[in-house]
């Protein structure tokens, strides 16, 4: 029998039971004899019979309210693309009774990531998607959360151990790894280059600790202990000590070729070299902000990897609702494509697709 036209009255038939028990199988309800359940679930495996969750959705009256916890696009634009596939997937799953609430923090500010966690956990979400750009800070919230039994998915940054429902994002490890290989490939010869961490505190963001950790496992790997490979942090609140401490990293490196910024910030890099008439030096850096698309044009960036951030948060939304809505099961990890962009391809990235 084709699996897609098979109806509760085959499943009945074929198991010797009225319709109405088999609907109380499939619904979990009670009235059943465990002799009559064990039958019609063995039938209804063989035919491969699966309800109809979409319509099942629709037909109820429950709401379901996701917490959104995402760093504040007006302080860093990075975090316009994934609060817009937010927007998009609650748009499309509106219907089936989803609501989304969105709580945003200062994303250079601990404690406004932790005042907006403690005011969403105390709204009781059905589920939560969270960007835990603050790693110490976001353990207590998923100690707190699995207690009370609350899904939540991460996106963009990753933290293994503690059973969210689903990660969405990019895979930092190899996204590292393969910033590595462009580098290498650009340069050939053995050189100098210059890893720099951009407006984040590495110690407490996991996700530019595993970058760091694939790009130098690169040169490992391949042999290529001749290419020496130097890391800082940079701290752009402050300007002057910003210039100031990327003049003494390149002023006291005289055969450095290039500088990966593991952010979304390559634009301040390529902005400080194109004041000082530097050209020799290339940069890779990530995702295509306004600022960063700016210098790829003008090649003043030679690479940038895209990490599809309105797809994390588009997918965590559904990966959330399917769980919540559908009762299906969903990947614990969902690695979004890694795309390598330069000036020749970027017009096939810019549009509004996910």
């Amino acid at each position: 029998m084709d699996e897609k036209s098979v109806r509760i009255k085959d499943i009945a038939e074929k198991a010797g039971v009225s319709t109405g028990t088999v609907d109380r199988v499939i619904h979990g309800r009670t009235g059943v004899s465990s002799k009559a359940r064990e039958r019609v679930l063995k039938i209804i495996n063989e035919l491969g019979y699966e309800p109809n969750l979409i319509a099942r959705a629709l037909g109820s009256n429950k709401l379901y309210t996701i917490a959104a916890l995402i760093p504040d696009p007006k302080v860093d634009s990075y975090w316009q693309a994934p609060k817009s596939g937010i927007e998009k997937a609650e748009r499309e799953l509106k219907s089936y009774g989803l609501r989304v609430k969105q709580f945003l923090f200062n994303p250079h500010q601990k404690e406004s990531f932790v005042a907006k966690a403690r005011e969403l956990s105390l709204t009781n979400p059905d589920g939560i998607i969270v960007s835990p750009i603050f790693y110490k800070e976001t353990l207590p919230f998923f100690e707190q959360w699995k207690k009370l039994g609350i899904p939540f998915v991460l996106f963009n940054t990753q933290i293994t151990g503690f059973d969210p429902l689903s990660y969405i994002g990019q895979d930092s490890y190899q996204s590292g790894m393969i910033a590595a290989k462009l580098i290498h490939y650009g340069n050939p010869e053995p050189c100098s280059i210059l890893i720099a961490h951009i407006d984040e505190e590495i110690s407490n963001a996991d996700h530019l600790i595993k970058k760091e950790a694939g790009f130098r496992n690169y040169f490992t790997q391949s042999y290529l202990d001749l290419y020496n490979i130097k890391s800082a942090e940079f701290d752009r609140a402050n300007l002057s000590s910003f210039i100031l401490k990327l003049d003494q990293a390149i002023d006291s490196t005289p055969d450095l070729k290039c500088i990966y910024v593991t952010t979304s910030k390559a634009f301040a890099v390529a902005t400080y070299l194109e004041q000082r008439h530097i050209k020799h030096i290339k940069i890779v850096g990530y995702d295509l902000i306004p600022s960063n698309l700016h210098y790829l044009n003008k090649n003043s960036i030679s690479f940038l990897i895209n990490q599809n951030p309105k797809g994390q948060g588009y997918w965590g939304i559904h990966q959330l609702t399917d769980h919540l809505v559908f009762k299906k099961e969903v990947p614990v990890l969902k690695y979004l494509p890694l795309d390598i962009i330069t000036k020749e391809n970027l017009n096939y990235f810019t549009d509004d697709s996910i």
